[in-house]
């Protein structure tokens, strides 16, 4: 099996990123982590990424007079290491139409919100705030307009009596966790893949157990049994 080689773009604590990371680290995992480029030089996701043997770079934006001088320095590191894919975790950077144009259909990002609900900042707040009984997370293709693009797979968890933006950020957050990886997973194998404005499956059936996770990967074998 050749695996996909990606990159992580990141701006904080990267703890999706982390997770990412740990996934690829199974040998039959289709995706492998190349490089994990940051915009911001004390981002925490640095030390958790070069703590797994993962080479890193940083390029700080602030270093740049316009969004294309930045864009092209973080595209030469991707071209230089070959990369195929991006995933954005936590990249806290609006990209220029031009630079997703570039990487049309191969960049993905995860957002906690179950989209197209409460694109842009403080989604768990938000939440709370429209009375919704079910919030979540989204992993979709990256288009030009923020937040938008083909949805790959969603995960929800109850908004829970008594909730705070912070307790259902972190029930989120680990859904999150689980989420990214699987969707990866899923993308990179082509069981999800782009047709038009929208994610077309093969070999993905659901699991007939209620699941919170949409779409859900089982072997053929558990589609038998």
């Amino acid at each position: 099996m050749t695996r996909k080689r990606t990159a992580i773009l990141i701006s904080g604590r990267g703890s999706n990123m982390s997770a990412l990371i740990a996934a690829a680290m199974a040998p039959d995992f289709p995706a492998r982590i190349d490089l994990v480029i940051s915009n911001r030089p004390g981002a925490a996701g640095l030390e958790r990424a070069q703590a797994a043997d993962i080479e890193t770079a940083v390029v700080d934006h602030k270093a740049f007079e316009t969004r294309e001088a930045f864009e092209a320095e973080v595209q030469a590191l991707l071209e230089a290491r070959d990369i195929e894919l991006l995933c954005l975790a936590g990249f806290m950077r609006i990209l220029t139409d031009g630079f997703i144009a570039t990487w049309l259909d191969r960049m993905i990002n995860i957002h906690p919100s179950l989209l197209p609900m409460f694109k842009g900042l403080d989604t768990h707040q938000r939440a709370l705030d429209a009375g919704v009984r079910l919030a979540g997370c989204t992993v979709h293709v990256v288009r030009p307009e923020m937040d938008t693009g083909p949805i790959i797979a969603q995960a929800a968890v109850p908004v829970l009596p008594g909730d705070t933006a912070e307790t259902l950020g972190k029930r989120v957050l680990a859904a999150e966790h689980r989420l990214y990886p699987h969707a990866l997973a899923l993308y990179v194998t082509g069981k999800a893949r782009v047709s038009g404005e929208r994610i077309v499956f093969h070999e993905v059936e659901a699991d007939g157990e209620g699941s919170l996770m949409s779409p859900t990967l089982i072997t053929r074998e558990q589609a038998d049994a």
